[in-house]
């Protein structure tokens, strides 16, 4: 190579470093003024599902005097536990529907991935691109639902935040939801969509700790230890034990696991996603 060839190589480099931090970005910036202009179908969706928890469980429930766990203080209690789960089945739900649904659609026989991998940089990069916006939107369903835990239950909600937890937390659960999201959009296809939310979401979402800590097995080891399984036992009790004082999982179970379900469903999103767009 002459030293004009060797002088060159750093400079295209930096171009094609640059063009891809550029078209991320621009992706990224699509998807969000997509959301930006969906708010009337985007705000219903995120949220009707924990609206109605907390509806039923911490308001109907106790003004009809069969309040879950029983009354008063109890009632209080299991108020207060619900909203933390609420915030994590917000995360888990909005992460999957709003990576996973719009994916198997550009899957689907339009073929319109096409147009995003075409940008100027590799695959592997479109891909986590999704990651991140399925992330946000997560974070901004987590941050909506709050105004329903302090208006909506008829008992008193007692939440203590421990910020520290709350903000390294919240964005592992969103992108670990994201990639999770990524991962199911590669597997189904538009014909078995419908397995994904009757056989696949739902079972994780009434084993997901939402209505009971973790802890609350005990009488049940086999379940304990078989909803272990589950991510969204690590988001909702992450958010347990940053929201509340309640007795939770351990911290030193529930980061390690959130890091390592993030690169596992990372990794086998990436696989799927290049041999669906090379297909």
């Amino acid at each position: 190579m002459t030293t004009i060839d060797q002088a060159a190589a750093p400079v295209d480099d930096a171009s094609a470093r640059s063009a891809a931090i550029t078209a991320f970005g621009a992706l990224l910036a699509r998807d969000l003024h997509v959301l930006r202009l969906n708010l009337r179908e985007f705000l219903p969706r995120t949220l009707l599902q924990p609206l109605l928890l907390v509806f039923v469980f911490a308001y109907v429930f106790p003004k009809i005097g069969q309040g879950v766990g029983g009354s008063g203080a109890a009632a209080s209690s299991f108020s207060t536990l619900l909203v933390a789960g609420v915030v994590g089945l917000a995360v888990l739900f909005q992460g999957v529907q709003s990576v996973a649904l719009p994916l198997v659609t550009e899957f689907g026989i339009t073929r319109e991935i096409e147009d995003r991998v075409l940008a100027p940089l590799p695959i592997e990069l479109v891909a986590i691109e999704k990651i991140v916006s399925g992330a946000l939107q997560s974070l901004f369903s987590a941050i909506i639902v709050f105004p329903i835990a302090l208006f909506v239950p008829a008992t008193p909600v007692h939440l203590n935040i421990h910020w520290l937890l709350l903000l390294t937390l919240t964005p592992l659960a969103c992108i670990m939801c994201g990639a999770l999201g990524l991962m199911f959009g590669t597997v189904f296809n538009p014909r078995t969509i419908p397995m994904l939310f009757g056989v696949v979401v739902l079972p994780i979402t009434f084993l997901g700790c939402i209505y009971y800590p973790w802890a609350a097995l005990a009488p049940i080891k086999w379940l304990q230890i078989g909803v272990l399984a589950n991510p969204l036992v690590y988001v909702t009790e992450g958010f347990r034990a940053a929201l509340t004082n309640a007795p939770t999982m351990s911290l030193w179970a529930i980061y390690p696991m959130l890091v390592l379900l993030t690169v596992l469903f990372t990794v086998i999103a990436l696989r799927n996603f290049r041999k669906r767009v090379i297909a």
